[in-house]
């Protein structure tokens, strides 16, 4: 009987890490949390320190973050898991502690505690999903909510006399002497999702430099709270969400 080489190790092409639990992913079909969650659990299988890191996690679409990753992980209230990871890493400065946030989470009820985590340079990794919605608590318009962009609360689109202008808080925190690398990346196609992974990599790598915060934007798609198939909703993000938020290093370490 002929070899079968589709289970021969040498042409094994890709293996679950072990840092990802064996759970179903409770996420919708096409959205970017998946991906997200597998290159971040990578990266901490690559680098050798599931042993010896923290995340934690808020209220929003990655509440069961802890489900998934088989790190030690932390829940925390909606929009504190900066302050939290403050408390973490600061007791445990030895750890690699990362937080893992949606829009809604981080740029809204979760500003402050952005703003000065950021500012005083904890030495954590925040990692920030933007779907540019409230993907889990009934599709409301979030801070990142495009002007036009329809969602439960705003159904004829964001009005920006009204309503304001959606809030960039990448470049934002990116002005902060306290960040120490900041960047903005996606996970819809492959060559995106590689790059992510790279900067995901950085960013835990440079937690032991202890020079600030470092801070990982990663826009994606909501296919269920923009009423779209998850191919519609990578084409309207490429055509809409890539021009208002541009993928890219917003600030980088000068030495790099």
């Amino acid at each position: 009987m002929a070899e079968n080489n589709l289970v021969h190790p040498d042409n094994l092409v890709y293996e679950k890490t072990s840092v990802m639990t064996d759970r179903v992913l409770h996420y919708c079909p096409g959205c970017g949390h998946g991906t997200a969650h597998r290159l971040l659990a990578e990266v901490i299988d690559e680098l050798g320190i599931q042993g010896e890191t923290i995340g934690v996690a808020p209220v929003g679409c990655s509440v069961l973050a802890y489900y998934y990753f088989d790190v030690d992980m932390q829940e925390a209230a909606h929009g504190r898991a900066p302050a939290v990871a403050t408390g973490i890493k600061r007791v445990f400065p030895e750890k690699f502690v990362f937080t893992y946030q949606g829009d809604g989470d981080l740029a809204a009820i979760g500003t402050a505690e952005t703003i000065h985590a950021c500012n005083r340079g904890e030495n954590i990794l925040v990692v920030f999903i933007n779907n540019g919605i409230y993907g889990m608590t009934g599709g409301q318009m979030a801070p990142t909510t495009l002007p036009g962009m329809k969602s439960s609360t705003s159904p004829r689109g964001r009005d920006v006399a009204t309503m304001g202008n959606p809030l960039k808080i990448t470049e934002l925190v990116a002005e902060l002497p306290g960040t120490y690398f900041v960047t903005r990346q996606s996970v819809h196609a492959p060559a995106n999702a590689r790059k992510a992974k790279r900067a995901l990599k950085k960013a835990m790598e440079y937690q032991k430099l202890n020079k600030g915060t470092c801070f990982v934007e990663i826009v994606s798609n909501c296919p269920s709270g923009w009423k779209m198939t998850p191919a519609q909703s990578n084409k309207w993000m490429e055509e809409n969400m890539f021009p208002y938020y541009p993928l890219g290093d917003i600030k980088v370490p000068e030495n790099q």
